[in-house]
Order: structure tokens, then sequence, then C-alpha cells
């Protein structure tokens, strides 16, 4: 199963999955966020917008690779893959 980790900036919204391993079923991204909503309702809200895509200022890897596609979150996660969802850091 792939495991998710993510920034601790957002553990201070979910305490909860600081303690934990994230493990999720291989599939696409959109798959993984909606997983981690059905354990942790209201953390899809966080990193997606109301039709689905990536917030502007989250960014996903999937094994060390940028997100590719922010709109539909179709890029798959393989068993034993590593998601990492993290804060963008915007700015001049």
């Amino acid at each position: 199963m792939p495991t998710v980790t993510m920034t601790s900036h957002l553990y201070r919204f979910f305490p909860e999955l600081a303690d934990v391993e994230l493990e999720v079923p291989a599939g696409s991204i959109a798959d993984v966020v909606r997983e981690i909503e059905r354990r942790h309702p209201g953390f899809a809200d966080y990193i997606v917008d109301e039709h689905g895509a990536l917030r502007r200022h989250v960014l996903i890897s999937v094994n060390d690779a940028i997100l590719v596609d922010r709109r539909a979150l179709s890029d798959r996660v393989s068993e034993g893959g590593t998601v990492y969802i993290f804060q963008a850091l915007t700015g001049g």
C-alpha cells in the first residue's frame, strides 16, 4: 500500500494524522484524497477546491515527482509508492 506523509503545518489542522503512518490503497491521487477524506472528514476541503482541483498553495509529490494533473488529480500512485502533501511557499 502507498504511504502518505505531509508537512507538519497540516498536522496543526489534523493532529490525529501526526501519530500514524497513513497507508491508502493504490490508485489515482483523487482516490488517495477521497480515502483520507473518508477517514478524516474535512481534510479534502483544505487541499482541494469545490471542483476537486488542487488548491493553488498546495503541492503533492508522488515518489519525489511533483503532481502533474492539478485539476483531475489523475496521477497514479503504485503499490509501495509515497505521496507527500505540502503547502507551497509563494510570494516575493
